[in-house]
């Protein structure tokens, strides 16, 4: 299943995270995703690891599993590379091993001090506070992004971690309007005023840490996830699917995309399953009442600096 971005092309509703993806493990992972079925990989430079990722998909084209046209490839421009999209953007075309790009992502709303192109770094300042770069607006960096569409370098352009405010900015001085807004969302942090904004306005949702949390979650950020709710399980019983499932169930049929991440072999076939049942409009509503607006992917905790919407 897919939808249709705004510009024109289409992109698979599940796809797979490599966020925290082991160099060595990758091509496995990888191979074995494409051999569940899944189409659609959401990277990013300040992941580390597109070069391995690039290893992975030009096996799989070796051995015939796909072809570079059957796949959907997303990877974004990291904070410190706002004024150097487009060496970016070919950085990471280079590493990952391929012509051109599905889909490129501003990773979060914030330019910081600049460390080499595709080598992000934290950029803390003495005071361990985030080098933000006063100089490069958000509306320079679109523009640019804006370039590596003009220069087929890229089919389709988006934002991630833009909230209301932030969109509709870019949606006012854009030329290619933005097509996807990547967000944490989830039954405990479901942002339903920002989702509806963008679907109205024709930029469809990404839903990244879609199961709300993980332990890798846990151990960065010290949150908890959905997974372990009650009422969950309670559904996960009565549909005889995981809370994995339901929950990503639960996004699909908000319309947004779900990209779920997971270095286990079984998790990446069980988030797959999710095609085969549908939640009642009871039940919908009854995760909708969940909500805690509870965030469990807080990088700004790192930053010394909060750009929480």
């Amino acid at each position: 299943m897919a939808v249709t971005l705004n510009s024109g092309f289409t992109m698979p509703i599940i796809g797979l995270g490599v966020w925290r993806m082991e160099g060595k493990d990758i091509k496995d992972l990888l191979i074995k995703a494409i051999k569940i079925g899944y189409r659609h990989f959401d990277c990013a430079a300040k992941y580390q690891n597109e070069g391995e990722v690039g290893e992975a998909l030009a096996e799989a084209f070796k051995l015939g599993l796909v072809k570079r046209e059957d796949l959907f490839i997303t990877t974004k421009v990291w904070n410190s590379d706002h004024g150097h999209v487009v060496e970016a953007c070919k950085s990471s075309l280079k590493k990952l091993r391929l012509d051109y790009l599905d889909l490129l992502l501003v990773h979060f709303p914030i330019a910081t001090k600049h460390t080499g192109v595709g080598t992000p770094a934290s950029a803390l300042d003495e005071n361990g506070v985030l080098d933000v770069d006063t100089t490069i607006s958000l509306e320079t960096t679109w523009n640019a992004m804006e370039q590596t569409v003009s220069m087929g370098l890229v089919r389709s352009i988006g934002i991630s971690n833009y909230g209301i405010l932030l969109t509709r900015d870019c949606l006012a001085y854009s030329k290619i309007k933005p097509a996807v807004n990547q967000i944490e969302t989830h039954p405990y942090f479901q942002r339903e005023s920002l989702v509806k904004f963008c679907q109205k306005h024709g930029v469809v949702v990404t839903a990244h840490t879609p199961l709300g949390g993980s332990l890798a979650n846990a151990k960065l950020f010290g949150s908890v996830s959905c997974l372990d709710d009650l009422d969950l399980k309670g559904l996960a019983d009565k549909y005889k699917k995981s809370v994995a499932q339901v929950v990503l169930r639960w996004g699909i049929q908000r319309n947004t995309i779900i990209i779920p991440k997971s270095s286990k072999h079984e998790r990446l076939a069980e988030n797959y399953k999710v095609f085969d049942f549908e939640l009642t409009t009871e039940d919908m509503e009854f995760i909708n009442s969940m909500d805690r607006k509870y965030r469990t992917n807080n990088p700004a905790k790192f930053w010394g600096l909060d750009i929480n919407d």
